[in-house]
Order: structure tokens, then sequence, then C-alpha cells
């Protein structure tokens, strides 16, 4: 077992933490800011490169390798330390963004996107980690509501430079922007912050590891490109989710055998545990519903520019770092599951609010439902995330963390492939059962719907009807979603209502503790398990 730690104490205290929690929201923002900073730059960069028919794997060739390696990352943590995993992560994120902005063509772009994937995994798995390290379960909820106000900043800030960018010097940019600021970032990080090790040869599972990688990259792929690249009915959607059902079913096998398994069983195996997962894969499944389909919907509905739209939708990053930072407060006086179960049930009400939104919906009342949905995804990522931390020891925190994170990016490529499929069906529908005066006016293929709506030569009738069929595909998405957050409840409600929070010596006042028996129970398996 890894005796690698923060430095405690005295020393601990001494450090600057501020300056540490600095770094690790540069490095953040490094992730956070990169999918909005290249979508308003797509234009641009087709129009340089070519090979729009691909342009689309520019963003899901980063969020295959994000979301496969952190699992990785999140074991690597434990074995080697966070300072080394952030560290090599970071460079790996940079390197990839000085090849992005080298690009020749589309391909290349692409490959180095995934670069630049690879390096996101390890910042997504090791700030999180180490946001448990450094600080105590009540200040933690403060932290993650930091951290997660960098995304807010993201989501306004990211389209705004990447298109100023774009107008006025190079699409090219945008990517080498990062390189100051993740320098800056590991600057801090070497100066500042410091671990003690043992040193000792870590037995990394390179089998499970690489069957883990293509389960999971599979899966991905079969959901991102069925659909699109590919009917979903097809012999090829079959094979890709063949090899992906194969690959997990060898790495169940290998993990149970490994002595440092990448995802070692108990993680889904223990009720505590596993609840946590699994709600985290439903917030990632219902995240996509406004992410995907709010911007067309204050554009093509509402009448929003591009500009009003983002905001709309940042909204809901106002409300989830407000809610991130308020939860220790819930979490603290009533306990992780039932601060989440608050989370999730505010989920259900913003969804259910948006589908019954009068006609035409006011933005007023999109901007509440989505601040609403954002304290609700707060609330509830918060709480399960600390209180998985804090259940388990240091040399078991990276995996768990690493588990969490991996879960919600699941949902996320998960959401993305239904969403669209009930955006798609509701909208054809629509489409058929238009009054035949509108044949003419009316697009025969959904991605034409958009041009139809805003040419100026379509009847203002059809373009009526095209902006209901849109307002209704929305609705439709955001009612549809309500069905995995009551699926979010029901998760929760199998996890013990007590987390039995391991001693923390730098928070003498927390209430919550394991005891003798809990702390001998906590060394001798996967998890501590609920005192009775």
């Amino acid at each position: 077992m890894s005796t690698a730690r923060i430095e405690e104490g005295s020393a601990a205290r001494a450090q600057p933490r501020r300056w540490i929690l600095a770094a690790l929201m540069c490095t953040m923002m490094l992730a956070a800011m990169d999918t909005t900073i290249v979508a308003t730059a797509i234009p641009q960069i087709v129009g340089d490169l070519g090979g729009f028919a691909h342009f689309s794997w520019v963003f899901s060739i980063y969020l295959l390798a994000q979301t496969v390696t952190i699992p990785i990352y999140g074991k690597l943590a434990d074995l080697v330390g966070r300072k080394p995993v952030l560290m090599v992560g970071t460079l790996l994120f940079l390197a990839g963004s000085a090849a992005c902005a080298a690009s020749w063509s589309m391909p290349s772009l692409i490959a180095f996107r995934g670069l630049q994937g690879v390096g996101a995994g390890s910042i997504m798995a090791s700030v999180t980690t180490l946001a448990g390290d450094l600080y105590p379960v009540r200040q933690r909820g403060a932290i993650q509501g930091w951290l997660s106000s960098v995304w807010g900043v993201a989501a306004i800030a990211g389209p705004v430079i990447g298109g100023a960018l774009a107008d006025y010097a190079s699409w090219h940019w945008i990517f080498l922007i990062n390189l100051p600021i993740g320098l800056a970032a590991l600057s801090l990080i070497g100066a500042f912050l410091h671990e003690r090790f043992e040193p000792r040869q870590p037995r990394i599972d390179y089998a499970g590891a690489g069957l883990v990688l293509v389960a999971v990259g599979a899966l991905i792929v079969g959901l991102l490109q069925g659909g699109q690249s590919w009917p979903w009915l097809s012999p090829t959607s079959a094979a890709v989710f063949s090899v992906a059902a194969i690959a997990a079913g060898l790495a169940v096998r290998v993990e149970g055998r490994a002595a440092e398994p990448v995802m070692p069983g108990w993680l889904w195996r223990d009720r505590l545990l596993g609840g946590c997962n699994l709600s985290m894969i439903g917030m990632g499944l219902v995240m996509m519903a406004p992410s995907t389909f709010l911007p067309t919907f204050s554009q093509s509905v509402q009448g929003l520019g591009a500009i009003g739209a983002g905001l709309v939708l940042a909204c809901m990053s106002i409300g989830w770092p407000v809610a991130s930072a308020l939860s220790a407060r819930a979490y603290m006086r009533i306990g992780f599951r039932d601060a989440a179960l608050g989370g999730a049930l505010l989920i259900v009400v913003a969804l259910l609010a948006f589908y019954a939104l009068p006609e035409p919906a006011p933005i007023w009342g999109t901007v509440i439902t989505q601040v609403l949905l954002g304290a609700g995804f707060g609330l509830l990522s918060t709480p399960l995330l600390i209180g998985a931390q804090s259940v388990v020891g240091w040399e078991r925190r990276g995996v768990v963390t690493g588990a969490n994170m991996f879960s919600r990016y699941l949902g996320q490529s998960l959401g993305a492939a239904i969403v669209g499929a009930i955006f798609n069906a509701t909208l054809s529908a629509r489409l058929a059962a238009a009054p035949a005066s509108y044949g003419a006016g009316l697009p025969r293929r959904i991605d034409a719907v958009i041009d139809a709506l805003h040419a100026p030569g379509t009847d203002p009738a059809a373009q009526a009807w095209l902006r209901d069929a849109i307002d209704v595909a929305t609705r439709h998405v955001f009612a549809a979603m309500a069905l995995p957050a009551l699926g979010i409840l029901l998760a929760l409600l199998f996890v013990p209502r007590h987390f039995p929070t391991l001693p923390d010596r730098r928070d003498e006042a927390a209430p919550a503790r394991a005891g003798r028996r809990g702390a001998e129970s906590a060394r001798s398996a996967p998890v501590a398990r609920e005192e009775r």
C-alpha cells in the first residue's frame, strides 16, 4: 500500500494552499474552456483545413480520450502520487495544444485533439483528488464551488475569446492561448505542492488498463457515431458494440485477478460507492439535454442571437458553483445522501418546469429553469463526490475519484445518443404531420431544418411550423430526461443514509467519524462500512 501523502502537520499548514488552489483552477480551466473555445472557431478551421464531413470528430475524439483515461489516471494517482500524474497530464495537454495549432489537415487536428484529451483525463482526475487531499470535509464543498466556478467562467468566456481570436487573429491562437496558462499552473504546482513518498515498485495492471480502454472506447464510439456515421441497426454498429461487450467481459475477469486493478470491482459492488457512481451516470445523461439543444431552442424558437443563447446556457453554470459552495452546510447538517437527494429533486423539478413553460416560452422562464437545474447538479454532484472520497483512505481516494468522474462522462456519452434520438424522432414526426400546403416550404431532411427556418424565401407559415416543431422536440427531450433523474433518486435510496467518513486529522470538529470499529474495518476492506 502506498504511503505517499500530501505533507501534513505544521508543514502542511504552512503550505500556501491559495497558490495551490489557483494552480488547480488554472489547470481545470484548460479542460473546461477547451470545448467552448474551439466550437466558435469551427467555421474558420474548416475553411482553412477542409474536412467538413469529419469535423465532429474534433469534439468526439477529445471526449473519448478524456473519458477512457480518467479511471487509469485515478489509479496511477494512488500508485505514484497526485503531483506527477497531474504534471505529466498537463504537459501532454500543452503538447497537444501546440500540435493542434500546427495542424496541417483535419486528420492531423483530430489526432492532436486526441492527445489533448489524454492530458485532460489526467487533469479531471488529479485536480479533484487533490482537492480532497488538501482540505478537510467541511471545507471541500466551498473548494468544489471554486473549481465548479471555472466551468461557469469557461461557458461565458470560451465562446467570446474563441470568436474574437478566430475573427481578429487566427484560429491557431485558440490552442496557443493554453500554453501560458498551463505553464503558470505547472510553475505553481512545482513550487508549492509537495508530496512525500516511501519508494516502492508500483504493480501496474497493463492488461486490465488496455481492456478497459478498448471496452469504454468502443462503447463511446458506438454511442457517438451511431445514427450519424452509420445506422443504429447496421453491421458496423453491431460490430462496435460487440467489441465493447467482449472487452468488458474480459476486463471484469482480468481485473478480478489483478493485484492493483485499474477499475476494482468493489467500486461497483459496494452499496455506497456503487450508488454514487450510478447517480453520476444519470447526472451525466441529464446534462446533455440543455448542453445539446438549449442553444438551438433559444435561437430558433425564442429569437435570440448566438451570444444571447450562450448566456442562457451559461445560467446553468451559475447555479452549479453556487450550490456546490453552499452544499457543505447541507451535507454537514443532514448528511451526504440526503443533501444529494435534495439536488436530484431539484433536477426533476427544473426539467418538468421547462416542459411546462407557456408557449411561446419566455426567456425569463428558461433562465430560471437553467439556474435551478445547475443548482440541482451542484447539490447532487458535490456531496456524492466528497462523501465517496471521505469513506476511503488516501491510498484509494484517486481510484474512487476517477470512478466518480468517469461515471459522469460515461453518462454524457450515453446522453448524447439518447437525447439526439428523442429530438430527431420528434422533429421527424412533426415534419411528417405538417399540412400539405407547407410541402414546398418544409425540408425533407432533419439536418436542413435550421437552414429552411432562416431562409428568406421560406413561407412564414412553414417557418412557424418549424419553430413549433423545434419547441416540441426540445420540450420532449427535457421531459424524457426526467426519467433518468427519477432513476437517480431511486439509486440514492439504496445508498446508506450515513456515510462512515474516516477520521481526518485536519478537521477536528468533523462530526462524522468512523470510530474504532469503523477505522479498523476501513483498513481491511475496500471502503469503510456503515456502522450498525
